[in-house]
């Protein structure tokens, strides 16, 4: 008759291979379209409609991500933010544009991650548990490993706001909205902009990496909400712990949603995908976002 021990080790496992099975193969498509609510406009305004993605780190044999990116054009948004990690290798360009051309026909703002500059490669997943190793100051000037050049022209080319270290605006619905947004503060590459007279109702501030530093900027340059990805929500998530980390400095209870920054509201998009090497989720599905704006009265 077996021991309670081998039962209990032979439980373990059999948790843990189903736990890996539901992660590795079955979350990591089950897409969701998240929706929140900020009142931000002034009294009379139009409400906006912001679809918000991030961290797609696309592959062109990830057809199921496709065919849901695709299908966010129904949402029929006044702006898209699109807060970087688009690609996972030099031939996912095309298939990106290709699913994004609807959404591409209405106004749009970027900025750029670390993985549309650098090919990913495979790590230990422990390393994001440890001490980042680059020193203080660190601002990564390899040359791109990806066709980063291609990938920003095909967003520009209809339209969409580059907010690499730079400002922009744009008129939606009426109404002139600012944006203000840096390259990817993971990799130092983030030199904020000049301050600059505010002129519109809205200002917004756009970032891949939500590192504090960026928040406070963002704040400091009154910005009215904050958009921002890089976290993936954690990518796995621990029922009554949450995230287990961040991938930055921005704290563990901050990694997914909406919260309060400084008393600036701040939305950190999940993502809708990870690196290929380690793409498996648990308990953080992948997500876009739908922000609807809505007059503060």
């Amino acid at each position: 008759m077996p021991r309670p021990r081998t039962w209990l080790a032979g439980g373990a496992f059999a948790a843990a291979a189903a736990g890996h099975v539901w992660a590795r193969h079955i979350e990591v498509d089950l897409f969701t379209l998240r929706t929140l609510r900020l009142p931000l406009l002034p009294s009379g305004s139009k409400e906006l409609r912001v679809l918000h993605l991030s961290d797609i780190h696309l592959l062109p044999r990830q057809t199921e991500k496709i065919a849901w990116l695709r299908s966010l054009a129904a949402i029929e948004p006044d702006l898209v933010i699109n807060t970087g990690d688009n690609i996972s290798s030099p031939q996912s360009v095309r298939p990106l544009l290709a699913a994004l051309r609807p959404l591409l026909e209405r106004p749009g703002v970027f900025v750029l991650g670390s993985n549309d500059m650098y090919a990913p490669h495979r790590r230990s997943p422990l390393r994001y548990f440890l001490r980042d190793p680059r020193p203080e100051g660190y601002a990564d000037q390899r040359p791109f490993t990806l066709p980063t050049r291609e990938l920003t022209d095909g967003l520009a080319a209809h339209g969409w706001l580059d907010l690499d270290n730079a400002r922009g605006a744009l008129t939606l619905k009426g109404a002139e909205v600012e944006f203000v947004g840096v390259d990817d503060p993971h990799l130092d590459r983030d030199v904020f902009p000049a301050p600059a007279p505010r002129h519109a109702a809205l200002r917004l501030g756009v970032a891949h990496a939500p590192y504090v530093r960026v928040l406070d900027a963002f704040v400091a340059d009154g910005t009215d909400a904050i958009f921002a990805g890089h976290t993936h929500g954690g990518q796995l998530r621990l029922p009554g712990v949450g995230a287990l980390v961040t991938n930055c400095d921005l704290p563990r209870n901050r990694a997914r949603g909406l919260s309060d920054w400084r008393g600036v509201p701040l939305n950190v998009s999940a993502g809708m995908g990870a690196n290929p090497f380690t793409n498996m989720r648990f308990a953080c599905r992948p997500e876009a976002t739908l922000a609807v704006l809505t007059p503060r009265d």
